[in-house]
């Protein structure tokens, strides 16, 4: 029946060819697909139109062995990968023939769904976009096929000419020891310092800010200053207004999120890792230690920092800031739910603020926007905590990245290859990015595209092009096991938040629980010359004496607090 139906076409073109009919051929039918999604959706480039013709008609070759297949991937959802589900998958569909299915599910769910299919060798999405907080699972367990050696071999006919994987900001972070590039960046984003720039720029505000702390009201350089200026906003200053405003947001609920709010580096921004780019050596912001590849302990007794005093400042300034200086509320809130306070108009400051929420704190009509669009609020650099030290990292910056399983058949993966490459090809990254605020490209930063659009978005702009960015990095390679070790943090620094331990209690727990992890992992021996091997316990003075994590106990971790004005922070960015 089918080969009839076939044929009855093949005699009816065939017939109004004699009669004179031009007949749309399939190729020039998906030249004129890919020109209307050039029009309609991607006319803002780095590419002239002449060039993202010829990338979408190398698309159209290339899928032409997959077309009718259907490909399932996912990815968490952030305004980022809605625009791909809704709009990317669409495009790739309609210009291919293949069927993207990509779903949007939690960040807990697809690192989930990962690691069982890592586990049972079962497919069930053929591509993951997943932090690249995994990199360290993902090399040592040898179930992900790298990126690089995909090029090389079976993907080489699949592989974009103009992927130009030089420019992509983020490779640093999806590489392995190894030297090989484990993960495809597709969208970045910082974990920064958030401010209410109109309160700061109050001279009766600033007048206030001088007399009582002896020094000016601005951008906080340390802690010390950030801790100043909460206490001033919201036991001091107390209302703007006629509303109640306060100096610090965060969140304290006993829930997954809590352990990002520590995992995503808050112990390198107090300083108590290595030195080293982009994570510490041998010790990372995880507290973990490495002997070259292998992980040795994470407890101080074993080398490590995550119990360590360091470690202890930090997360007793979390718990004491928590109480003293943010909304009652906040105590009691998730990521999620404390994400959108700031725009409500009543804080201040924010010291760990992901820049992911860009998006949402723009539309005209929000207390902190302008009537023009302008914001009233800005991103600057987070301030360094007391044991911090020049050539450590800064602070955190989430790069989800597409990852592909060997328990995925190659046909299915060569097939979601494409659909990753289109959705980071310079023929859509531009206008993702303005939709996503999620920079992968450096072409993209330096775009005038950016410039235009750059003022009404707080600094994001001037923070990606600046050289500041490249000590804000995602989790490291020391980390050997993602999922197991993450999941320990909330369930042990939501007791310090309740007061249920004391911060060093709920760290030496967590430090023995992370041990504990990674002595089964040694026993089991599953992760080859690179699986961890710890050092047997010894006094803790024998590693606080020593140069580098774990650090002794400073004799003052609250030093004179120093600001410095936003417009001199912004010169001194375009002076490197």
């Amino acid at each position: 029946m089918r080969n009839y139906k076939l044929k009855k076409i093949v005699l009816l073109g065939t017939a109004l060819s004699l009669a004179g009919w031009a007949l749309p051929s399939l190729a020039d039918q998906s030249t004129e697909t890919a020109e209307k999604w050039l029009a309609k959706e991607f006319s803002t480039s780095t590419l002239t139109k002449n060039e993202q013709l010829e990338e979408l008609k190398w698309f159209m070759e290339a899928a032409k062995p997959f077309k009718g297949m259907t490909i399932n991937v996912a990815s968490e959802t952030i305004a980022t990968h809605t625009y791909e589900s809704q709009v990317l998958a669409k495009a790739f569909t309609e210009i291919t023939g293949i069927n993207i299915v990509h779903d949007l599910i939690q960040e807990g769910d697809v690192v989930e769904k990962l690691q069982t299919q890592m586990q049972t060798g079962r497919n069930i999405y053929d591509a993951y976009i997943n932090d690249s907080d995994l990199i360290g699972t993902h090399f040592r367990y040898g179930k992900v096929v790298a990126i690089s050696d995909m090029i090389e071999n079976e993907a080489e006919e699949y592989t974009l000419p103009t992927l130009d994987l030089e420019d992509f900001i983020g490779l640093d972070f999806t590489t392995g020891p190894d030297g090989k590039l484990y993960q495809l960046p597709d969208q970045q984003f910082a974990n920064l310092y958030w401010f209410r720039a109109d309160w700061f720029a109050r001279a009766d505000l600033k007048k206030a800010f001088e007399a009582r702390y002896g020094y000016a009201l601005g951008v906080p350089e340390n802690w010390s200053a950030y801790e100043d200026i909460a206490d001033f906003f919201t036991n001091q200053v107390k209302n703007i207004d006629g509303e109640r405003v306060y100096g610090h947001m965060d969140y304290g609920k006993k829930d997954p999120s809590l352990g990002w709010r520590f995992t995503d580096a808050w112990f390198s921004m107090a300083g108590a890792g290595d030195k080293g780019l982009p994570n510490g050596l041998p010790v990372d912001e995880w507290g973990i230690r490495v002997d070259g590849c292998r992980p040795v302990g994470s407890s101080v007794s074993r080398g490590g920092a995550t119990n360590g005093p360091a470690a202890v400042f930090a997360t007793t300034k979390y718990v004491d800031w928590l109480h003293a200086y943010a909304p009652p509320e906040a105590a009691g809130l998730t990521f999620g739910e404390a994400g959108p306070v700031p725009a409500q108009g009543n804080i201040a400051q924010q010291i760990f603020w992901y820049t992911a929420f860009t998006a949402s704190m723009t539309d005209v009509g929000l207390p902190v926007v302008n009537d023009d669009g302008t914001p009233k609020w800005r991103m600057a650099p987070s301030p360094k905590g007391p044991y911090w030290e020049e050539g450590m990292k800064l602070g955190y910056q989430d790069t989800g990245a597409w990852t592909f399983l060997k328990s995925t058949p190659e046909k299915r993966r060569l097939a979601a290859w494409l659909y990753a490459q289109f959705t980071v090809s310079k023929t859509v990254s531009l206008k993702k990015t303005l939709v996503g605020l999620t920079p992968i490209r450096e072409s993209d930063l330096n775009s005038q595209a950016m410039t235009d659009v750059a003022p009404k978005l707080g600094g994001l702009v001037e923070f990606y092009r600046s050289p500041a960015r490249k000590q804000w990095t995602p989790t490291g390679t020391n980390v050997p096991d993602y999922p197991k070790l993450s999941q320990l943090w909330w369930q042990n620094i939501a007791e310090a938040a309740s007061g249920e331990k004391t911060p060093q209690q709920a760290l030496d727990n967590l430090a023995a629980a992370q041990d504990k992890v990674m002595q089964r992992l040694e026993r089991a021996n599953v992760q080859g010359e690179c699986g961890p091997k710890l050092n047997k316990k010894r006094d803790p003075n024998y590693w606080l004496s020593k140069p580098g994590a774990p650090k002794a106990k400073l004799n003052n971790e609250k030093p004179q607090g120093k600001t410095i004005a936003y417009d001199d922070l912004l010169k001194s960015w375009r002076a490197e």
